[in-house]
């Protein structure tokens, strides 16, 4: 059984590792770039979005790589996500491919049916293997997030721009390449404090920006053309709740133990919002009631046409909260030299609001 998946963010680091541990066969096609997308594009209806097209473009590119079976995340509400999985299946059978979708319902089945997807996928492997597996995969993603974290406040204010993303790109090759734990703290030890000693400066004060939006197009590079990154340039220190690690500890760990991170997100939301609209929009609105007086702006990232961020994109200019956002829609027409002249002109406004309000003090 040769298994490909689709990319979001670095999280096929983690699959690989769990594969590799129960001897299957996994499939990764080439990190998303412009063929994964032209092929998405070609292939899909056209009102679906970024995140339906992305994927799709990296599944018929393991379909061309040999993959028999294909895994992708499913689920359930009012998001057109929980449909995905039959679209995409029957575009790859019209396309010639003999391929068989398997999808992982997370939010309906939680750490049983995330196991035993993998078992069924493991051919054969007992259940101490799988958990074995499952547990080294999750570490890596945590030693990723990690420093991803230390990343996200040093592009603010590093004098030569783009050591940080050298430094995380080799982590990542780093952990993808650790064969054990003690391998995996070593590294992760060794790349925060190379980060520590990157050259900064000290009479920097960043302004701080959160990111909010749709799961995917927050933790996908390619579909947000790398904002982040582009906000480090622009001395900004990102903050962003959404993490491959933490949204597994709690969807899998704690949520089936009454535990919802989400619950304090709703409450703030709920004077504007009181009940959920699919995806992440309620999230969205309640990121930004919460953060208000934290940080300074607030990037709303959406694909276009996604229903419930459209919602939370209307909301947010109506909250009582004085915080600006800019909404960034993500689809196939987002050009990097538009993007960058939006950014550059919020961060302006985020500086003269700054000064504005220093004065006054």
């Amino acid at each position: 059984m040769r298994v490909g998946i689709p990319h979001m963010g670095n999280v096929y680091v983690a699959i690989k590792a769990m594969s590799n541990r129960f001897g299957g066969e996994l499939i990764v096609p080439p990190v998303n770039n412009q063929r994964a997308l032209s092929l998405g594009v070609r292939y899909s209806p056209e009102g679906l979005c970024i995140p339906f097209k992305l994927t799709l473009g990296n599944l018929i590119e393991a379909a061309e790589m040999g993959a028999d079976v294909l895994l992708t995340i499913g689920g359930f509400g009012i998001c057109r996500l929980g449909y995905y999985t039959k679209i995409q299946e029957q575009i790859l059978h019209d396309l010639g491919y003999n391929v068989r979708m398997i999808q992982l319902n997370v939010s309906e089945k939680k750490l049983p049916g995330f196991l035993q997807v993998f078992k069924q996928l493991s051919n054969g492997a007992s259940w101490p293997t799988i958990i074995s597996a499952f547990r080294f995969g999750l570490t890596k993603l945590n030693a990723m997030d990690r420093i991803e974290r230390v990343v996200q406040k040093v592009r603010a204010v590093e004098q030569i721009k783009g050591t940080a993303n050298g430094l995380f790109a080799r982590a990542i090759k780093a952990i993808d390449n650790a064969d054990d734990y003690d391998s995996l703290k070593k590294i992760q030890i060794d790349y925060i404090e190379q980060l520590t000693q990157v050259p900064k400066d000290n009479q920097a004060q960043p302004l701080l920006v959160g990111i909010t939006g749709e799961f995917y197009v927050v933790l996908e590079p390619f579909s947000n053309l790398d904002v982040e990154s582009e906000l480090g340039k622009l001395g900004v220190e990102v903050r962003r709740r959404t993490f491959i690690s933490e949204w597994t500890k709690f969807s899998l760990f704690l949520n089936p133990l009454g535990i919802d991170e989400t619950a304090r997100i709703h409450k703030a939301a709920f004077p504007y919002l009181k009940r959920d609209v699919g995806g992440d929009g309620w999230e969205s609105v309640g990121e930004k009631v919460l953060h208000a007086k934290e940080y300074d702006g607030l990037i709303h990232l959406a694909p276009f046409t996604c229903m419930p961020e459209i919602v939370a994109q209307n909301i947010m200019p109506s909250t009582k909260e004085s915080i600006p956002v800019l909404t960034i829609l993500c689809d196939e027409q987002l050009a990097k030299p538009g993007m960058l002249t939006r950014l550059e002109a919020f961060v302006d406004l985020l500086e003269r609001k700054r000064r504005a309000s220093n004065n006054k003090r």
